[in-house]
């Protein structure tokens, strides 16, 4: 299933794309009550277990909702899939930005102090680390907006970027979870735009602790426009996936560089730590997937697309 958190007369709701792709479905309205609660939001669907989906799957199944029940796409307001998730950790398991965003750091920095723009090349390797586990960060749960909206950049920086990604979505929780078992803990995927103040990430990844205030500033993560359940997914690496500013293609490539899957992530991040149904899992940076890699910053009005070939496309305008 597609799924989606929109607004509509006023409310917020959650529903599916029909099969025509031209209407979403309000789960809450066409069920007629008998949802108890499960379909009051997306995270309420993701709590609700194998019972509420499979609820969800027979009412898309069924196509007798009423007519008032279904939206056209252009009289709905898109939101992210889930508002306020209750976690977000952000990987970085793609080589070829591992290799480059560095980089292009150096490149900045010179740029930054006034200094000639190196001839610099990237690593020839990946560092050890990024191969022998999933590295990643916490950022800021309360920062997620969904698509067409504009993101109003802060004040303190004037080199906006953006990243494609792919984000997983926890379905189960759980502690100490063997990666065999770990996608079954995955509810489904959607896409991951980590907007990025470029010019003070620089100086915060100095410190050793993250990025910090280049990526944790109100709408800094945009997500959408759908969360399509894992079974309509079945070769994540193999996925097509694009990345386009105002209409120019800057990547189109797959996801098949991954040094490690997502079932890797969830079950290396659960050992002897808990995790919750909603959290949201990003992929990292799809090699050449932002501008930095690109050595190219953006500008007021901008437009940028990321897309998947299952998913959507998320857009959003840089404020």
């Amino acid at each position: 299933m597609k799924l989606a958190t929109f607004r509509a007369g006023g409310s917020e709701r959650i529903g599916f794309l029909t099969d025509r792709g031209d209407r979403l479905v309000d789960l809450a309205a066409a069920a007629g009550g008998r949802d108890l609660g499960a379909f009051a939001s997306m995270l309420s669907l993701i709590e609700g277990g194998e019972r509420a989906l499979d609820f969800a799957r027979k009412i898309a199944a069924a196509e007798d909702w009423k007519e008032d029940c279904a939206y056209a796409l252009d009289e709905v307001t898109f939101r992210a899939p889930i508002p306020v998730p209750p976690q977000i950790r952000d990987f970085s398991v793609f080589p070829t930005h591992v290799r480059q965003a560095p980089v292009g750091m150096q490149k900045l920095a010179a740029e930054l102090q006034g200094r000639p723009i190196p001839d610099v090349s990237p690593a020839d390797a990946v560092p050890q680390v990024y191969r022998e586990r999933p590295i990643y960060y916490i950022t800021n749960r309360f920062s997620v907006i969904g698509p067409n909206q504009t993101v109003q950049w802060p004040s303190y920086s004037t080199y906006r970027d953006f990243e494609l990604e792919i984000a997983a979505v926890l379905w189960k929780g759980g502690k100490n979870i063997d990666v065999e078992r770990a996608t079954d803990h995955i509810f489904g995927y959607t896409l991951f735009n980590d907007f990025s103040a470029r010019d003070v990430q620089l100086v915060e990844m100095q410190g050793m602790l993250g990025p910090a205030k280049g990526k944790s500033f109100d709408m800094g993560n945009a997500m959408g426009p759908y969360l399509v359940t894992r079974d309509e997914i079945d070769d994540l690496r193999g996925m097509r996936v694009a990345a386009r500013v105002n209409g120019e293609t800057l990547v189109s490539d797959d996801c098949s560089q991954m040094l490690h899957g997502f079932p890797e992530m969830v079950a290396y991040v659960s050992r002897d730590e808990t995790l919750y149904p909603g959290e949201i899992f990003g992929s990292g940076t799809v090699g050449n997937g932002c501008g930095l890699e690109h050595f190219r910053f953006f500008e007021k009005g901008d437009v940028i697309e990321i897309e998947c070939e299952r998913i959507g496309v998320l857009r959003n305008v840089f404020g």
